[in-house]
């Protein structure tokens, strides 16, 4: 069976509560938009299918977030209103770059905040674009659509929060462990040299990311949801540090000989056996083991710093069991860094704030050339659908289902509407009229893979059918609208298409000069919030890497070869400073030159003739820390100080042929292919 029929036909236990919650809190808020007497109900009802999730704490904050979109715009609407109401170009060019904006602003926020952005942005087309007609009355249409979609927001997240609540961070711990699973399974691979690549390295940051994503949700669950925020943390922070820390054994295993990787293959399987158990009485003892070994006589210097390299992994792993079980029991520690950070891009989101206001002006010049009065409706329903999609990369597929959605409820709101509800009367009749199809469209708004589609039959069913105290029944005006309705979507989904960052090779290049940026801000960041700040950073611009590293042409896929270089860099330069940080080495000014220095090279990027950029403040620092006294950090120091200078030399002769900003790499390397192998 087909898994969009499944949804419907058998539905699991949380689908159908899930249904039933929602259901209930939209015919509830309709009820009371009715009750109140409400000039448009049916927006109450919306809003409570739009705010609709799973999961509480996600209701929640997408409750406020939309509330406190909703408010600002209502209140950005009677400003242009009143500047422009008899300017009409105007009045529409003011809309749509409020419109692009806001769209380019969700972009750049990347958090569950960023919602508000959107209804920022549709709410001043939702407000202005009926009342243009009677400008004078757009003040009373403001406070009306804003307490009927406040009502919808009150009453969908009560019932989520009452019936059956599924708290987000009761998930988080789940969640937390497969992260964590899955990032001993990369150290693993790493150690034993198996070419476990992009996927095992994606798969990792992937969780890693995912996982942060849910945090700010769980933050409104009450006490508990907020201790396990901060603990999730603490754990982005400790798993990243591992995966940096076992790509450094890994380099560091590679400038091994083969008799020298032979004698430390058993710690080495005793390292991978121990991560893969996590118990905290081993890992104590085996770091204890590591660094005895690692002052024998018997090892030469470079064993000597692979040990002590295969020792900080294991601290590290057991730093990272510590903040899975703080997660697991809700227990936040006392010094948590910063959250993870987020690739940001201001050109992106321009482009994708072009998008939104391209297609509201395109409509809205379509609206004045034809006078037909239902094109402010495709012109609303346009705004809706840039908003909401605009700035994903695949927002002409999720367009193209909402339209989807779209074509499937016009057929069910015209038997309803026009056909059902004239013979009805009372509430409990109308509720079984619309409830019975949208009950099917909520079990496929509980299946993702069919969601914007399911979600789009509901929302356009409601609005079709239109439920208010006085219903009015006219064919031509359904008409009208079905027609407009699809019109809107079809204008955005063209925008979308023919405004589209397709070119990989851009894409990359501006992923790589924002890593080159982020590496010398590294120099001078604090180093307590440094690692989710740059892990946070470079793991979405992976992730971003691998989805276009397929539609990449063979001698331009180098760019994830770039981002693994970076990555590199970067992991030497913290490890660096987490050394010079622990052996409080008098070192003076020398280490703030070196790191000024480490800057400057980092700002103009690798290139063939800069390899040896990097070779005369490491030599200095190297002098300076051979005279410090001896030590443990201060050894590790001039170990992550050689792999800082030779990562760099090995991405600037990856540049082959081409000019010093061209950033680019003729064909993979080996690491670059293999990733953490």
């Amino acid at each position: 069976m087909r898994d969009s029929l499944r949804a419907f036909l058998t539905p699991t236990t949380q689908a159908l509560q899930f249904t039933f919650k929602t259901l209930l809190g939209g015919f509830v808020a309709l009820w009371c938009a009715m009750r109140f007497g409400l000039e448009q109900p049916q927006w109450s009802m919306m809003t409570a299918f739009i705010v609709a999730q799973p999961l509480s704490g996600m209701v929640v904050q997408k409750g406020l977030a939309r509330l406190l979109g909703t408010l600002v715009g209502t209140v950005m609407s009677v400003v242009i209103m009143a500047l422009f109401a008899q300017a009409p170009w105007a009045f529409l060019l003011s809309q749509a770059l409020w419109l692009g904006l806001c769209t380019a602003a969700s972009t750049l926020l990347r958090s569950a905040w960023s919602y508000a952005f959107v209804l920022a942005g549709y709410t001043v087309a939702i407000i202005g674009l009926p009342a243009i007609a009677l400008p004078l009355t757009v003040f009373d249409q403001a406070v009306a659509r804003c307490t009927e979609i406040s009502l919808g927001i009150v009453c969908a997240t009560f019932f989520s929060a009452v019936l059956w609540p599924q708290r987000v961070e009761r998930q988080l711990a789940q969640q937390a462990r497969a992260a964590w699973s899955a990032g001993i399974q990369t150290a693993r691979a790493a150690l034993s040299g198996e070419a476990y690549g992009r996927k095992g390295l994606l798969e990792t940051l992937g969780r890693i990311v995912a996982v942060d994503a849910q945090r700010e949700h769980a933050w409104f669950e009450g006490n508990r949801g907020r201790q396990r925020a901060v603990a999730l943390r603490v754990l982005s922070r400790d798993l990243l540090g591992l995966l940096r820390l076992v790509r450094g054994v890994a380099r560091q295993w590679r400038q091994l000989s083969p008799t020298e990787a032979d004698s430390l293959s058993p710690w080495l399987e005793d390292v991978r056996a121990l991560l893969e158990s996590g118990e905290r009485i081993p890992l104590q003892d085996a770091f204890d083991r590591l660094r005895a070994a690692a002052q024998a006589p018997g090892y030469s210097a470079s064993q000597q710093y692979c040990l002590e390299r295969l020792a900080l992994v294991l601290r590290q792993a057991l730093a990272a069991n510590n903040a899975l079980l703080a997660v697991e029991r809700g227990e936040a520690p006392m010094q948590a860094p910063a959250a993870l950070s987020w690739h940001r891009d201001i050109q992106t989101a321009l482009a994708y704030g072009m998008r939104s206001a391209v297609a509201f002006l395109a409509l809205g010049a379509f609206w004045l050339a034809t006078a037909w009065t239902a094109a402010s409706g495709a012109m609303l329903l346009a705004a809706v659908i840039c908003s909401l999609f605009a700035n994903r990369e695949n927002a002409e597929q999720i367009g193209l289902g909402f339209m989807r959605g779209i074509l499937y409820a016009i057929p069910v709101a015209f038997v309803v509407g026009q056909v059902l509800l004239p013979e009805v009367t009372g509430f409990p009749m109308l509720c079984l009229c619309l409830g019975v199809p949208l009950f099917f469209g909520t079990l496929g708004m509980a299946k993702p893979a069919i969601g914007a589609t399911s979600t789009s039959f509901c929302l356009h069913l409601i609005v079709l059918s239109a439920p208010q105290n006085l219903m009015h029944y006219d064919v031509a005006s359904f008409l009208n609208q079905a027609l407009a309705i699809p019109l809107g979507v079809g204008f955005a989904v063209l925008v979308f298409r023919l405004i589209g960052l397709r070119h990989p090779g851009w894409h990359g290049r501006r992923l790589l000069q924002a890593t080159l940026r982020d590496l010398a801000r590294l120099t001078s960041r604090p180093l307590a919030d440094a690692e989710n700040w740059f892990g946070g950073r470079m793991a979405d611009r992976l992730v971003q890497l691998a989805r276009h590293y397929p539609a990449l042409p063979s001698q331009t896929r180098s760019r994830w070869d770039d981002g693994i270089a970076g990555l590199d860099l970067g992991d030497e330069l913290l490890h660096l400073r987490a050394c010079l940080a622990v052996a409080n080495l008098p070192l003076g000014d020398a280490e703030s030159r070196f790191l000024q220095t480490v800057r400057k090279v980092f700002l103009v990027g690798p290139s063939m003739d800069r390899q040896d950029a990097l070779d005369a403040p490491v030599e200095d620092l190297l002098g300076l820390l051979e005279a410090a006294p001896p030590g443990i950090e201060r050894r590790l120091a001039r170990v992550a100080l050689s792999h800082l200078r030779n990562s760099w030399r090995q991405w600037c002769q990856q540049q082959g042929g081409f000019g010093p900003g061209a950033m680019a790499i003729p064909a993979a390397t080996e690491e670059g292919r293999h990733g953490l192998a």
